[in-house]
């Protein structure tokens, strides 16, 4: 059995309780109920203070959050049993939903002690990856995205059937903890890059939807069929948007964020979302299109290395608040198309560049603002306590000190963005006014609403108050009334208030006291107007701690009515928040402002009336121009880095050779990075930059195979590149790095010679192809839009040194042996691995046919066999490298001469299938000792 189906063996009633279900005890028939009534989760029932599950769900339970596994017994019975306490149950909650389980808490609905029987309990939440809304199990710096997917063209009595639309398909998400809600819809292809980009944690997928593997792993959630209707998602989106046609473009975008909406009211116990007051609809087309395969090899946000920080997220990520840093996420995963808007952008950067003290009291105010979102989420929910509110009055008190500190800014969107924070007084003053400033957790218990909020409610607390000083003074009376110094009074939660006499003084007790608790050596007493006025207190005291709750839930209520207006300051917030971390990290890292020009770009704005410049390498302007570009994140990792210059014109393609570990990869990836920040509107690592709009940014930068799904290595990579060449534009940025590997050399070659001329004959998209077939490098001969870049490297006393300068012109070496050398291969395999280059060069300078013939299959060390960009380090890959490079040819004529010349070692032909074979990744650093040990003597 598989892991999700033994998650879904533990959904649902458990079998052994229906079978006596008509002799269950009340309390278990009313969980096998909730059971059967939520039958896609694991029903977690609460029995006092815990949470428990029952027969194989408790075994579940008891595996995955490794509490101990109980019994219940009664009259049906012996029942497996397991609880997790409620007062500490996020952990546990957090591993049950990292083991896949979705979760529904079964709360007691009414009070224990006013229950008259069974307590009444029901599911009032349902927790799954994609709904939760606890902010212990939330990351407080990402949206948590629930997910629809849906296909359009069925029906509904307004739903179009039209083959047209069977091809188009919706996709919606929806944080429920913040009220986000977006939707759009495109092709199947389109549609489902948008969805990797977004990574919903959990995915409600529409009948007739055929998804392949994706690259993240969300939750599949099963859910009635009947949310996906167009009717009925029309009637949900109708309680969110009084007019759905007005807001979805498509029958598919329809039932899409219907079924979002529903199933997340599902999860919510059925209520309406309140506090999704916006559902936007946007157009994937509108952003620069980052597929999953670009943000994973530009490493946007995890790196494929085990080093901290080293992502370009971790290198921008100065945000002061948590509002901020979900801005920032969410415009680096979708940077601008539209040229204006970029411009504003850059504007208020440069604004806040040139205001060192607005940045620093944008940094101070914004530190002390909560997650406006999710606490106003909480509010709607009703979930939200008086701290909640009370950091809702503290944050809004913020709106007035970040409004003076952009009084001074010279930039339309700050402006813009100024005048859009409501200042909220009526909310601050209701909050303030009703709510004490450091109240208590629970508001059930009274300490919560401030003095002079309520009339009557000081009215209750000063009854209250009376009594208590009347008790407080009793003491003292009594005292004097009876003459007994040693006389107490005092309270306690089972009997109340008494008065304590000690056994000596028993005999002085007034004929009025009456006995309430003997001790060992005292009595304990009350009077009658004692007891009345501790009646007349607990009255008092229980009137007003019903009456503050009462108060506080009005509060809350009134407050929730606010959700849009306190959202917009949120959003607002938010913005601010990531212009000024932009405008902090240009002036830290010295990054520049860049330009854009005419020559491409997907949205509006991307022309420019300014004339063409003559310097951007083609007649009509609008290639990429950076001069002393840096590697955002590779600078920060390292002490010293070496800028480079990028004069790439519009469509042309650009052959980068040079060594292993000079940076060819660090040089193509800074690129790209430095096109995707300018679009994000930030300033960028470099001296300037000149730029055009692009409409789709894509990778092909190392591979790895899919075994699982039938892919090796070299099919993978023929996958990406088919990607490539059938949706680039000529407003597109292309990265290749080494296609043709895995095959023969000959293959190879020629595959990435005509991918390159398909790019720059049809396509028209800027490209930077590195490679180590050289002789790919004489495409630049037969086009004019094809030229040479290499790294260059200064080779003395045998030693080779990398100086990770780009110059003009192909590689003269690839300078594998050497590498090979600072990989740590043993001295003897670098020895003759020298001897058979040179043996080579030899032939080829006497022999111009083999020669020839040696080009053709592309002598260069390396070639296409060992990916720079994943520079694994394995001795295997780089023994590959070599023998490719210069040992055995599929090529019968280069095998001949090569032969002629040195005779093959079968021993060192042994040795170097050794290495290959050696698994070092799994290899114990004794292991790897002995078997150079072994090679070593093998090799003498």
């Amino acid at each position: 059995m598989n892991a999700d189906a033994q998650r879904e063996a533990v959904y649902g009633a458990p079998p052994e309780m229906l079978a006596v279900r008509d002799d269950l005890t009340p309390m278990l028939s009313q969980y096998a109920d909730l059971c059967e009534e939520h039958d896609d989760a694991v029903v977690l029932f609460q029995v006092g203070d815990f949470y428990e599950a029952f027969c194989g769900a408790a075994e579940a339970v008891a595996r995955t959050c490794e509490v101990t596994l109980t019994q219940r017994e009664d009259s049906t019975g012996t029942w497996p049993m397991a609880g997790i306490p409620i007062d500490n149950a996020a952990g546990y909650l957090e591993r049950l939903l990292d083991a896949g389980y979705r979760v529904a808490l079964a709360e007691q609905v009414e009070d224990a002690e006013e229950a008259s029987g069974l307590v009444d309990r029901a599911v009032t939440q349902l927790i799954t990856p994609g709904t939760v809304v606890d902010e212990e199990l939330l990351d407080a710096g990402r949206a948590t995205y629930l997910g629809a997917v849906a296909r359009g063209g069925s029906g509904g009595e307004n739903g179009s059937d039209d083959d047209t639309q069977s091809d188009t398909y919706g996709l919606a998400v929806v944080d429920v903890s913040t009220g986000e809600c977006l939707v759009t819809g495109a092709d199947r292809e389109l549609a489902l890059e948008e969805l990797e980009r977004l990574a919903p944690a959990e995915l409600v997928v529409g009948p007739d939807c055929d998804l392949p593997d994706l690259s993240f792993d969300p939750m599949e959630t099963p859910f009635e069929p009947g949310a996906f209707d167009a009717d009925a998602a029309r009637e949900t989106l109708s309680a969110y948007a009084p007019r759905p046609d007005a807001v979805v473009e498509s029958d598919a975008e329809l039932r899409a964020v219907g079924a979002a909406l529903a199933y997340a009211e599902y999860a919510q116990g059925d209520a309406k979302l309140a506090y999704v007051t916006r559902v936007t609809r946007f157009d994937p087309r509108e952003f620069l299109q980052l597929d999953a395969t670009a943000i994973r090899s530009l490493e946007l946000f995890e790196s494929r290395s085990a080093r901290a920080g080293s992502t370009l997220f971790s290198v921008l990520d100065e945000t002061a608040c948590a509002l901020g840093r979900r801005r920032l996420e969410a415009w680096l995963r979708r940077p601008l198309v539209d040229r204006d808007r970029i411009e504003a952008r850059l504007d208020a950067v440069e604004a806040l560049c040139d205001d060192a003290l607005a940045r620093a009291d944008l940094r101070e105010h914004l530190s002390s603002v909560y997650d406006l979102e999710r606490l106003v989420a909480r509010v709607s929910r009703e979930r939200a306590d008086a701290r909640d509110l009370r950091s809702l009055k503290t944050t809004l008190d913020r709106v007035p000190k970040v409004r003076e500190a952009l009084a001074g800014t010279d930039s339309d969107l700050l402006s813009d963005l100024r005048d859009s924070l409501d200042e909220l007084e009526d909310v601050r003053d209701l909050v303030g006014d009703a709510v004490v400033s450091d109240p208590p957790q629970e508001i059930t218990e009274g300490g919560v609403i401030a003095d002079g909020f309520d009339a009557e409610l000081d009215e209750v607390r000063g009854t209250a108050e009376a009594g208590r000083e009347w008790v407080s003074n009793l003491e003292a009376r009594e005292q004097e009334r009876t003459g007994i110094d040693s006389l107490e009074v005092g309270y306690n939660q089972v009997h109340g208030y008494y008065i304590e006499v000690t056994n000596p003084n028993l005999d002085r007790v007034p004929d009025d006291y009456q006995r309430r608790q003997t001790l060992k050596n005292s009595e304990r007493f009350y009077t009658p107007e004692l007891k009345e006025r501790e009646d007349e207190i607990l009255r008092a005291s229980d009137r007003a701690d019903a009456l503050e709750y009462d108060l506080f839930c009005e509060v809350r209520a009134e407050v929730a009515t606010e959700s849009a207006r306190i959202q917009a300051v949120a959003d607002a917030l938010a913005d601010l928040d990531v212009l000024r971390t932009l405008a902090d990290v240009a002036v830290a890292n010295d990054y520049a402002r860049p330009e854009f020009h005419a020559g491409g770009g997907g949205g509006d704005g991307a022309a420019d009336d300014a004339p063409d410049d003559p310097n951007d390498g083609t007649a009509e302007g609008g290639g990429i121009r950076i001069d002393a570009g840096r590697h955002p994140v590779v600078e920060r990792a390292q002490d010293e880095f070496v800028p480079n210059p990028a004069d790439l014109p519009r469509g042309s393609v650009a052959l980068v050779t040079g060594p292993n570990m000079s940076g060819k990869s660090t040089y193509m990836r800074q690129v790209a990075l430095v096109c995707v920040l300018a679009q994000v509107g930030s300033f960028v690592p470099a001296k300037s930059a000149r730029l055009p709009v692009l409409d789709r940014v894509f990778t092909r930068i190392g591979a790895s195979d899919d075994i699982a799904g039938g892919q090796s290595t070299f099919m993978r990579e023929m996958s990406e590149l088919t990607e490539i060449l059938h949706n680039a534009t000529g407003d597109s940025l292309v990265l290749l790095d080494e296609v043709g590997r895995g095959t023969s050399t000959a293959d190879g070659l020629a595959i990435a010679r005509a991918a390159t001329e398909f790019l720059h004959d049809e396509v028209g998209a800027t490209t930077l192809f590195a490679t180590h077939y050289h002789d790919l490098t004489d495409a630049a001969d037969d086009r004019e839009g094809v030229f040479n870049l290499h790294f260059t490297a200064a080779r003395r006393d045998g030693e080779v040194t990398f100086l990770h300068s780009v110059a003009d012109g192909p590689s003269s070496s690839s300078y594998g042996v050497e590498v090979a050398q600072l990989a740590g291969v043993p001295a003897s395999v670098v020895a003759r691995a020298r001897d058979l280059v040179d043996e080579t060069d030899a032939v080829d300078e006497t022999d111009p046919e083999s020669a020839a013939d040696s080009e053709a299959d592309g002598v260069a060390a390396t070639n296409g066999e060992v990916d720079e960009a994943a520079e694994d380090g394995t001795l295997a890959a780089y023994v590959d490298g070599l023998e490719n490079g210069h040992g055995e040819s599929e090529n019968p004529n280069q095998a001949t001469a090569t032969a002629a010349a040195a005779e093959p070692n079968p021993e060192l032909e042994a040795v170097a299938e050794a290495l290959r074979e050696a698994d070092l990744v799994d290899t114990t650093p004794l292991e790897a000792l002995n078997l150079l040990s072994e090679l070593k003597g093998r090799l003498e």
